[in-house]
């Protein structure tokens, strides 16, 4: 039976926390649940509807808990499953939403279920995983590569055969034409949908099937470096993905994922969709109703970031959105933070006020990453203090993810930034950045001007206009500074306008779009209407009610 949905996730604001370093309670140098927990009035009093944790289960951490040993249970790192209930139960407290991450495009290799997979041909876990004869000279099966360097194959002594690994070779890929394999993780699902759990956000969804003959991805040359998905120095961005993932079959399995997540009230589900054609994937795995509810892809997660860029990535998902439903991010913990990414090593504050006006104005959902709200910069982590096994293997070209995943900022004048457990002299994981100290959250609370400020004043603000929450959203023409749109909810047209430059911009309007009332209360600074035309200072933003057509 279908159980009722308030859909609290369309149009909403999800923040994402990377639990090991958001905030330690117990003085061991890696944040966990309590830590979490006790930090929860900020996501709150920032106005976030819910939150996204990145994986805090049962691990050997190979990839920093994206290695699953255990799907159910809570590695001991970050504390135990009594944890878990704590918060889930505070957030719900404080109106927030809970969405945990699922990866099962694969598992650690430490899972139970390779390590009888792997023992044999013909054990009853024999075909859970993706397993392949060598070719004649001892090769693998075929060309697909690893995103994290290398042939996307391993060997393995035991059964004498190749399995496959879209990672690291510790994270072997399930095989999901395998129908023991599909129900097994829908038992996962439903253990957290039990517990609690108000959604899950969905680990590379479109991985989970792979072509059934192993046919070669065909080449494409070499990179432009216009992926934002993937480093230009990644021999995998020289293939066209064709075969290794984005298979037909997923669908099927995501028809039967819904079904069961919407047995459960108010829940939902985000994709993480990385392919050769993202925007379109997301409207086909979100279109219908009947598989994923939101997904989102990289075409804002890259350096571009100028308003014809902008334009024509909104035009293209307009062109094949169809009933399907966005979630627009702008970083998260796998992506260089959007302040160095756009802005530098000395991002303009306006910049920064403009993106996030930007991604919370458009339709779709907005999902946010820790340390957004104060323009953190991405932190400069020397080759010594790496973690991320993608940096290392790639530096000095790619310097891996860690950049975008140093302790949160909480206290400027805390050695670690207020990261650790009072008292704690254990170093954090990673080292913590002082480029954040200025930034650090009591340092921008008291300050109305600050980014932090921004960000709750915008959050707050959007919830009473329907038409960013509910409305549709159509492109005014491309222009080389401002990127334009109005979003229409019934008889409500807000215009949404911003100047994607450091020059003064001016946008003429058409007599149907004149302006009636200027949103002064959203905070956007730096334009003007005047006339027929829009006024904008350097990265100036507009947010105004348009008169009846």
């Amino acid at each position: 039976m279908k159980a009722s949905n308030n859909q609290w996730w369309r149009g909403g604001v999800i923040y994402q926390i990377y639990p090991r370093s958001y905030q330690d309670s117990n003085g061991d140098g890696v944040g966990d649940l309590p830590g979490i927990t006790r930090r929860l009035d900020h996501m709150a009093a920032l106005g976030a509807d819910g939150i996204w944790l990145s994986p805090f289960f049962k691990s050997p951490m190979k990839d920093f808990g994206y290695d699953i040993s255990d799907y159910c249970d809570v590695d001991p790192l970050f504390g135990t499953l009594a944890d878990f209930r704590v918060l889930v139960d505070r957030a719900h407290e404080l109106g927030l939403k809970v969405m945990i991450d699922q990866v099962y495009s694969h598992t650690a290799d430490q899972h139970p279920w390779f390590k009888e997979s792997r023992q044999s041909r013909d054990n009853p876990k024999a075909d859970w995983y993706v397993w392949a004869d060598a070719k004649d000279d001892g090769n693998p099966p075929n060309n697909w590569l690893s995103i994290f360097g290398g042939s996307a194959w391993q060997w393995d002594t035991r059964r004498r055969q190749y399995y496959l690994h879209n990672f690291l070779t510790s994270q072997p890929d399930l095989n999901f034409h395998c129908p023991a394999v599909q129900d097994a993780v829908l038992g996962c699902v439903k253990f957290w949908l039990d517990f609690g759990v108000d959604g899950y956000r969905l680990d590379v969804v479109n991985f989970y099937f792979h072509d059934r003959q192993l046919r070669d991805n065909p080449g494409r040359g070499m990179p432009d470096g216009s992926d934002p998905a993937v480093s230009p120095v990644n021999p995998y961005a020289w293939q066209w993905h064709h075969f290794d993932k984005s298979q037909p079959e997923n669908l099927v399995f995501l028809q039967r994922l819904r079904a069961l997540v919407d047995q459960y009230p108010d829940t939902t589900m985000v994709g993480e969709i990385g392919d050769d054609d993202g925007l379109a994937r997301v409207a086909e795995y979100t279109g219908g109703g009947d598989k994923l509810h939101m997904a989102y892809c990289f075409d804002l997660l890259g350096e571009p970031h100028s308003a014809p860029y902008l334009h024509g990535v909104f035009t293209r998902f307009n062109d094949v959105v169809g009933s399907g439903w966005p979630c627009w991010a702008i970083t998260n913990h796998d992506i260089p933070r959007v302040a160095t990414r756009w802005g530098g090593m000395h991002p303009p504050a306006g910049l920064l006020r403009a993106a996030a006006a930007l991604q919370l104005s458009l339709r779709g959902t907005a999902c946010l990453y820790q340390g957004d709200e104060l323009g953190l910069p991405e932190a400069q982590v020397a080759f010594e203090d790496l973690q991320d096994p993608y940096g290392i293997t790639m530096w000095p070209d790619y310097k891996g993810r860690d950049g975008c995943r140093t302790p949160m900022a909480w206290e400027g004048a805390s050695p670690d930034l207020g990261f650790g457990a009072a008292g704690s002299a254990v170093q954090p994981w990673l080292p913590v950045s002082e480029h954040h100290r200025a930034l650090a959250v009591d340092r921008q609370t008291g300050d109305p001007a600050s980014l932090l400020n921004h960000y709750r004043q915008l959050l707050h603000w959007r919830r009473s206009v329907p038409a960013l929450l509910h409305g549709e959203m159509a492109l005014l023409p491309v222009d080389p500074q401002v990127l334009a749109y109005v979003r229409t909810h019934g008889s409500e047209r807000v215009l949404c306008a911003f100047n994607f430059s450091d020059q003064p911009a001016v946008l003429a309007l058409s007599a149907a779009d004149s302006v009636a009332d200027v949103l002064a209360d959203s905070g956007a600074q730096g334009a003007a209407a005047v006339g027929s035309q829009v006024q904008f200072e350097p990265w100036g933003v507009l947010f105004a009610r348009l008169s009846a057509p």
